[in-house]
């Protein structure tokens, strides 16, 4: 009997989430990406597809633009948050949320979705702790060891889970076309950034170097920007903006190019999660390099290792597998 691919075992072990989240499940969903970080709107698409391949039923959908000041939850409701690399205090606005829902809804079942969770305050994460703690029926999904024994110490009166990434309910993502060019150089240029990145940054050039902000085009990045803007007008209004159904069809163009980029690739070297994550949804050949504060490593270590056309940045060299 043949094996499994190594991307259908990741894609298997996302149903250990049915376990707190059974098929059928009436839940809210918060916390959907409307910003143009396409490694969120990966997870999102996942998450969806998670939602629909087990009969998961979203009464509602909120951003952290447009999630009410004051919402009424049915009592047989799940509240679901979505997973990433936010839960920490380096960006307080995905923080602040989670920390609202779990203050405001003490009846209610939360789920936290596969996160990697950094603080850089230890008393920041003390009180996030203490909040978390206080909860009866919390449960918190994470991605890598590094923040499962976080979790473990901190968060010890949470039901605490290692998971993959919800992207890997995409597998398998067929790539658009046969690859025409060598190396895409898939980087970033933010706070996370790691200083090992430097070298690499050398061997590429600006005709195969992007990251997410650089992928879409200036005037996909202004209709980003344009929906924003309705999403904060749509709370004004109480909800009243059909702006989730627009957005989410514009998120499938945005997908749809990073596929099509990534497909015209023969090998994709990465600072960003999810450009790995994407080039595995893909089955092509990557290296992964790491970000700040190990959180790639620390992902590819647990969940990627064991796929034959990854690697890491740094490691032991080996030979990756080549397309055929």
């Amino acid at each position: 009997m043949a094996s499994l691919h190594p991307m259908d075992e990741l894609k298997e072990k996302l149903k250990a989430i049915l376990e707190v989240v059974p098929p059928g499940s009436e839940v809210i969903y918060a916390d959907y990406p409307v910003y143009n970080n396409g490694g969120d709107l990966l997870i999102m698409k996942g998450t969806e597809k998670f939602f629909h391949d087990y009969n998961i039923k979203v009464r509602a959908r909120y951003s952290e633009m447009n999630f009410p000041d004051k919402l009424s939850v049915p009592d047989n409701c799940i509240i679901i948050c979505q997973g990433g690399g936010n839960f920490g205090d380096l960006y307080a606005n995905h923080q602040q949320m989670r920390e609202k829902i779990v203050r405001c809804f003490p009846s209610h079942r939360i789920v936290v979705l596969p996160q990697t969770i950094h603080f850089e305050n230890e008393r920041k994460a003390d009180m996030t702790a203490a909040l978390f703690n206080n909860h009866p029926d919390l449960h918190l999904f994470v991605r890598d060891m590094r923040s499962y024994d976080f979790a473990m110490a901190k968060f010890h009166n949470c039901r605490v889970r290692l998971c993959p990434d919800m992207a890997h309910q995409l597998w398998p993502l067929q790539p658009a076309s046969r690859p025409a060019k060598d190396v895409l150089y898939f980087l970033r240029t933010d706070s996370e950034t790691f200083a090992g990145q430097q070298h690499i940054d050398k061997e590429a050039d600006d005709s195969n170097r992007l990251d997410w902000e650089t992928l879409f085009t200036p005037s996909e990045v202004r209709g980003i920007l344009y929906f924003q803007k309705f999403y904060s007008l749509d709370k004004k209004l109480g909800g009243l903006l059909p702006v989730r159904s627009f957005w989410y069809k514009y998120t499938d163009y945005l997908m749809n190019r990073a596929i099509n980029l990534f497909s015209s690739y023969r090998e994709v070297r990465t600072s960003r999660l999810h450009g790995h994550i994407l080039s595995c949804l893909l089955d092509m050949p990557n290296v992964v390099i790491d970000n700040s504060y190990g959180k790639n490593s620390q992902y590819y270590e647990v969940w990627t290792a064991g796929n034959p056309k990854a690697g890491l940045h740094g490691a032991p060299e080996s030979k990756l597998e080549q397309p055929s």
